[in-house]
């Protein structure tokens, strides 16, 4: 009796790819699928489109993964956990809350940079399954840390008292959000040019004189 196809988990998507069905491993068919969901919407994408891109059969699809929906999983999670990474390293510093703020700024972007398609899909989620409500719920908990240090900060003397510690942490993660619109590396400078402008251009506004 033929071996059943075994699901892509996590653990999976970590480790070192496995070659699989003609020229594919499960990295590269990631990377691909993402592409692609970037390109026409995960929603209006088939396993029939992501065939057709790939120039494999479907079958050969799931000799890697057992649904589309996995494969968003699997890339929700990869731009999700460098994310998380940044904020729990963060946290776990002996620093003042504006300084975390501005480490968190200065990750993020560089997660932006580094995971780009991963997290332009992340970015583009309508909520239309428990799969992407549940990674929107994982990135307003990130929302939620940055609130609570704009309040610490605030509370320390760091930052201004006359802004808005709910609309703050939101106008300045939608500033590093929207890398993902119109960044590339050769027009825009290096990942550190682009992190310490992202820094001073928030901070200066909001640091308390």
């Amino acid at each position: 009796m033929p071996a059943q196809p075994r699901s892509l988990t996590h653990d999976d998507a970590a480790s070192a790819p496995r070659r699989g069905r003609p020229g594919y491993d499960r990295e590269t068919l990631l990377a691909v699928c993402v592409e692609v969901f970037n390109r026409h919407g995960y929603d209006a994408t088939s396993m029939g489109t992501l065939s057709s891109h790939l120039g494999i059969s479907k079958s050969a699809i799931y000799h890697h993964v057992a649904s589309k929906e996995e494969i968003l999983e699997q890339a929700l999670n990869r731009a999700l956990d460098s994310l998380e990474a940044v904020f729990e390293h963060v946290q776990a510093t002996d620093s003042r809350a504006v300084n975390k703020l501005e480490m968190i700024i200065q990750g993020s972007v560089r997660v932006l940079v580094d995971q780009m398609p991963y997290v332009t899909l992340l970015l583009r989620l309508r909520g239309n399954s428990p799969v992407e409500l549940k990674a929107l719920e994982r990135r307003r908990q990130l929302t939620r840390m940055v609130e609570n240090l704009v309040r610490t900060a605030q509370d320390e003397g760091d930052l201004r008292t006359d802004i808005s510690n709910k609309s703050a942490p939101r106008l300045m993660l939608g500033m590093v959000n929207s890398i993902v619109d119109w960044y590339q590396p050769e027009r825009s400078g290096t990942v550190d040019q682009l992190s310490d402008t992202a820094v001073k251009m928030i901070f200066a506004g909001l640091r308390a004189m």
